[in-house]
């Protein structure tokens, strides 16, 4: 095993710089980074971290309001929202940014919004549910026009 064969680096091995940081992933102190994974056919992969660009602005059409069922919810990824329907038939739209570590939440089951990440939960008012996260998902308004819905 490598961690049987690992020796303390001499004082001038530190100083040269570069060395401690080698011993330390060579004596299994550091951690392989997690398999890249193919983005979806929405762009984006699952559990991968979203840059706020990708948000969409007021006006933007997320999809019919039909689509989203009383006591579950849609996540429209590219657009980075989540909305949900209550079972009374309230809509409500989050950023599906999730506040722990910035990944994309990737689905709604059993009346909990999913961050694949960490394992964060939300209800479908936002709130957290479970950790690691600390905060409720931000709220992105939505309204229904013509049968669709439609970020304010």
């Amino acid at each position: 095993m490598a961690s049987e064969r690992c020796t303390r680096p001499d004082r001038r091995a530190v100083l040269v710089g570069g060395a401690l940081a080698s011993l330390t992933a060579a004596c299994g102190g550091a951690r392989p980074a997690p398999p890249a994974q193919a983005p979806g056919p929405d762009g984006f992969a699952p559990g991968q971290p979203v840059a706020e660009a990708v948000a969409g602005g007021p006006g933007t059409v997320l999809g019919p309001a039909d689509a989203v069922p009383p006591g579950g919810g849609v996540v429209y990824g590219r657009l980075a929202v989540v909305v949900t329907r209550t079972t009374a038939g309230e809509l409500r739209g989050f950023s599906a940014v999730c506040p722990h570590d910035g990944c994309l939440v990737n689905e709604v089951t059993d009346a909990s919004i999913v961050c694949p990440c960490h394992g964060s939960r939300f209800d479908l008012d936002g709130a957290v549910t479970r950790g690691p996260a600390r905060g409720p998902l931000a709220a992105r308004p939505v309204r229904v026009d013509r049968g669709h819905l439609v970020l304010d």
